[in-house]
């Protein structure tokens, strides 16, 4: 179901079945995207933590990126990085 838009949810945003919510890329909302900075990243994983949608991915307790599937551009992982790893730029089409 990739490129979904708000249109194709449920209405009330209901996942009636478990596991239901992951056939929903919702991606594509977003635009702003988060972009990670391997180098200055400290593998804290913060952004982890407070990531609403779950888009970090982590690999052996470090930062690996950003799983743009499900990242709506909050932008929550850039405020709260504290070696500022995390930029949030314009969604390219």
């Amino acid at each position: 179901m990739a490129g979904n838009t708000a249109h194709d949810v449920p209405e009330g945003g209901v996942a009636d079945e478990p596991g239901k919510a992951r056939e929903y890329e919702t991606g594509t909302w977003r635009a702003r995207k988060p972009v990670l900075d391997k180098e200055a990243c400290i593998d804290c994983l913060t952004c982890w933590i407070y990531c609403p949608d779950d888009s970090i991915i982590i690999k052996d307790k470090k930062m690996e990126g950003i799983n743009y599937k499900y990242c709506k551009g909050c932008g929550i992982c850039s405020k709260v990085c504290p070696k500022d790893a995390i930029s949030m730029v314009e969604e390219e089409d």
